[in-house]
């Protein structure tokens, strides 16, 4: 079953149905080996990527503007490094060199059938928005990727002041598609952000289920991007 025709707009969540994020326990410990000489296992990599990505998601908000992302990440940065196995060796690594090694370990990738479907969706007429929790660093990772020149507007909750599951940044990103809730579908890979809040704005949502995992009964649910026009 395609998009239905009525759609206009195609609302698009980011991570995890546009773009990928790679590893980044492995990279941060060849980063810290490569630049410092710090050996950490694999485990203590893990755990403090996992403390950095846990603050970053309770704080991502902030990272509204240029100067607040720099002081976004430098707290990230400051959460990692309290998470890293104590050492004068890691005392000595300045603020800013711990942090280029931590943004170094962040690699987003694009699925393979993110292209695919946006240059199909355009075709068809549909405009794009991707509407992201994130900070406003979303829009050069997107262009980087050659995303953001398929799409017709780039919504972060840091910008719109309001996160999914809120229908606030949905009320946005239908602002930006120039359409209203019943002309849109929205595509995520969120049970509770997207399909939630697409359903609480009153927009039919689409679950991007990569695992093959059911989704919620009523839901539609698509393993890749491109069965939205089949």
């Amino acid at each position: 079953m395609s998009m239905p025709k009525r759609a206009e707009a195609l609302l698009l969540d980011a991570l995890g149905t546009l773009v990928a994020l790679e590893p980044p326990a492995p990279r941060l410990r060849a980063e810290l080996a490569a630049r410092f000489g710090l050996a950490i296992s694999a485990a203590e990599a893990e755990r403090a990527i996992a403390a950095e990505i846990a603050y970053y998601r309770a704080h991502l908000d902030e990272g509204r503007d240029r100067a607040a992302l720099a002081g976004l990440r430098d707290r990230c940065t400051e959460a990692l490094r309290g998470a890293l196995p104590r050492s004068p060796d890691l005392d000595l690594i300045e603020a800013a060199a711990l942090r280029d090694a931590l943004l170094t370990s962040l690699r987003f990738v694009p699925f393979a059938d993110a292209r695919p479907a946006l240059v199909a969706a355009r075709a068809a007429g549909r405009r794009l928005v991707v509407v992201s929790n994130w900070d406003v660093s979303l829009h050069g990772v997107l262009e980087g990727l050659g995303l953001a020149a398929l799409v017709d507007g780039i919504l972060t909750s840091a910008e719109a002041g309001s996160r999914k599951p809120a229908a606030g940044i949905f009320e946005r990103a239908l602002e930006l598609a120039g359409t209203t809730a019943a002309r849109a579908v929205h595509a995520g890979d969120s049970v509770e952000e997207d399909v939630a809040g697409a359903l609480a704005a009153g927009i039919e949502p689409v679950l991007v289920s990569r695992d093959g995992t059911p989704g919620p009964q009523g839901v539609r649910t698509i393993a890749v991007l491109t069965e939205l026009f089949r």
